[in-house]
């Protein structure tokens, strides 16, 4: 039987340069590439806020991309 406990790490909302959004515990160092935007606080708060967000999940190089094929 799993041990289950309530998760009460505080985590950060994080993007890459990509603008893809992810989260990552608060107190630990941002991986290489990532930047925190300012949103910090319990699991389900941070993924409400990427979820409200994160309209568009394809990452920036294909929107650009295909941005630059629609101009064509």
């Amino acid at each position: 039987m799993s041990d289950e406990r309530e998760d009460t790490t505080t985590y950060a909302v994080v993007v890459n340069h990509e603008e893809q959004y992810s989260i990552w515990p608060a107190d630990r160092e941002l991986p290489h590439g990532w930047t925190a935007v300012g949103v910090t606080g319990p699991k389900a708060n941070c993924l409400a806020h990427i979820e409200e967000v994160w309209t568009d999940m394809r990452p920036l190089s294909l929107r650009k991309h295909m941005e630059e094929q629609a101009g064509k």
